[in-house]
């Protein structure tokens, strides 16, 4: 399983303002402390803040937050939200042309092995991603910390 650029953009984000959980954090910080393109992260920031993951507020001052704490943020939850798909093989599109579909064993396969993936991703929440000794060494590597 491999997720896109865009979850994991969106996972990184979450990151950074869990790292900074005292103030507000724009895009553009955000984006230079990732060394990422600030376009990219306006379109994912909008969808996090859609979905209930972020919180942002315009304006002189303004800038996102986490709306609850990290260890409310299931990273499943995260993942579902912001993937696309999880169409890893043309069967599970859907407009899917494969002609041994009917016949094919491999789809029942990929599902189980997609919900055991979220299964394990159910486990875990943004704080677990933020350890203490972790969060540390983050903010250091961040440019902009």
């Amino acid at each position: 399983m491999r997720l896109t650029q865009y979850t994991d953009f969106s996972i990184r984000v979450l990151i950074y303002l869990g790292l900074h959980p005292d103030r507000r954090c724009t895009i553009q910080e955000i984006a230079e402390g990732y060394n990422i393109s600030r376009n990219h992260l306006m379109k994912v920031v909008q969808q996090l803040a859609s979905a209930g993951f972020v919180t942002s507020a315009r304006g002189s001052g303004g800038g996102l937050t986490l709306p609850r704490a990290p260890d409310q943020i299931n990273l499943a939850e995260v993942v579902a939200e912001m993937e696309p798909d999880f169409a890893m093989v043309e069967c599970f599109r859907e407009n899917n042309e494969c002609v041994i579909t009917p016949a094919c064993r491999l789809p029942p396969m990929l599902a189980r092995a997609t919900r055991a993936y979220l299964d394990v991703l159910r486990q875990y929440s943004l704080a677990d991603l933020l350890g203490k000794s972790d969060a540390a060494k983050m903010k250091l590597l961040l440019r902009s910390a």
